[in-house]
């Protein structure tokens, strides 16, 4: 399941106001900064091709500060809730920085060898409009077998830090083998408590400004799969959310296997014509998250056709129908579905978890949270 974008259009509409309005004006004086998404490696022939997304950004606090103010007033937030939401949108508000190549390398590799995302001309492709960089990047096995041996990662991870010049940045990168056992797992009402059947407000708290919970018992469920299995979050919550998600739910409290994250592209550059795309999206498409799980879900497969899948999802939204397409296309692959059933669709619409396994979970009700019982 994820967080209905109507949702986001507050944050979303006011950060790209703040940026016009009051972004020219802030003293720019940080460094670019990068945020290498965590990444999977999977094995194509002589090498190991790594599907990469790298944001480069520079922190705009006087903007932040701006839009936590405004919504203080809006919303009569206390101190506490003051430090979560500013957490929370630092992303929404950052300065995206365009026409920059991102260079890395991997930690204790002997060589000391560059890479980046290569272009078409056999040079480096450059962040766009909004920051990003997204692309693949091949290591031949021989040159990854010595990277590993130099890292000796305990946990399957190997790290990587930039190395051209005003990036500072780190990440992680999973090499994981072809064969296996694999989840994909949704983020919101499946491992995290956002209560979408609840409607608008509930979840925009629930999102921005109260702490995260867990969702009960499912971090020990997953750990229960095994400590090869590999993970992947998949969520239709934009990318502006994944720090403070990732953080949560690898963090001690919620404790639950680190894996790598897929969701959503939501521009925010007003040279964008993206941007208004989005922004009616937000407004107009209720078939976007859907369509979105389905072409990164089915990548995630494709990329490993021998490993065997276990799809661990929601009723709140549309899982169950996203988990039997998935289903359709790859049966021989998917050998499990779970569904925290949220909103008792075994009894109102069991057709819905039709060869599932059932998950059980309080009903989420609309307009009623479960914190405030």
């Amino acid at each position: 399941m994820s967080i209905p974008l109507q949702s986001f259009i507050p944050p979303l509409v006011i950060s790209l106001l703040a940026f016009t309005f009051f972004g020219l004006f802030e003293d720019k004086r940080s460094s670019d900064n990068v945020l290498f998404y965590p990444a999977y490696a999977y094995s194509a022939g002589d090498d190991w091709v790594i599907p990469m997304r790298i944001y480069v950004y520079e922190y705009r606090p006087g903007v932040q500060s701006l839009i936590r103010r405004m919504f203080t007033r809006l919303r009569g937030l206390d101190d506490e809730q003051q430090q979560i939401f500013s957490s929370r949108i630092r992303d929404f508000v950052v300065d995206s920085e365009s026409r920059e190549t991102v260079l890395f390398s991997f930690d204790g590799d002997p060589d000391a060898e560059v890479f980046g995302i290569p272009n078409d001309e056999g040079g480096y492709l450059q962040t766009g409009l909004n920051g990003f960089v997204v692309g693949e990047v091949r290591v031949p096995k021989e040159r990854m077998k010595q990277i590993v041996e130099a890292q000796n990662p305990t946990d399957g991870w190997l790290t990587i830090n930039a190395v051209s010049d005003g990036h500072p940045g780190t990440g992680r990168i999973k090499l994981i083998e072809p064969e296996g056992l694999s989840v994909i797992s949704d983020v919101d009402d499946t491992v995290k408590v956002t209560e979408l059947p609840a409607g608008y407000e509930i979840v925009f708290r629930n999102t921005f400004y109260k702490e995260y919970v867990a969702a009960p018992d499912m971090a020990e469920f997953y750990h229960s799969l095994g400590d090869e299995t590999a993970f992947h979050y998949v969520s239709g919550s934009p990318w502006q959310l994944f720090r403070p998600l990732s953080q949560f739910l690898f963090g001690d409290e919620a404790g639950f296997p680190e894996g790598t994250f897929h969701m959503k592209s939501v521009t925010k550059n007003f040279l964008s014509l993206n941007t208004w795309r989005d922004l009616r999206e937000l407004l107009m498409n209720e078939d976007v998250t859907f369509d979105q799980k389905i072409i990164q879900i089915s990548q995630i497969f494709e990329h490993f056709p021998q490993r065997q899948f276990i799809l661990i999802g929601d009723s709140g939204e549309a899982d169950p129908e996203v988990f039997s397409t998935i289903r359709e296309m790859f049966p021989e692959q998917v050998k499990e579905i779970y569904i925290r059933d949220v909103v008792n669709a075994h009894e109102l619409a069991p057709e819905r978890l039709e060869g599932m396994n059932i998950i059980p979970a309080l009903t989420i009700e609309n307009g009623v949270s479960q914190f405030d019982i």
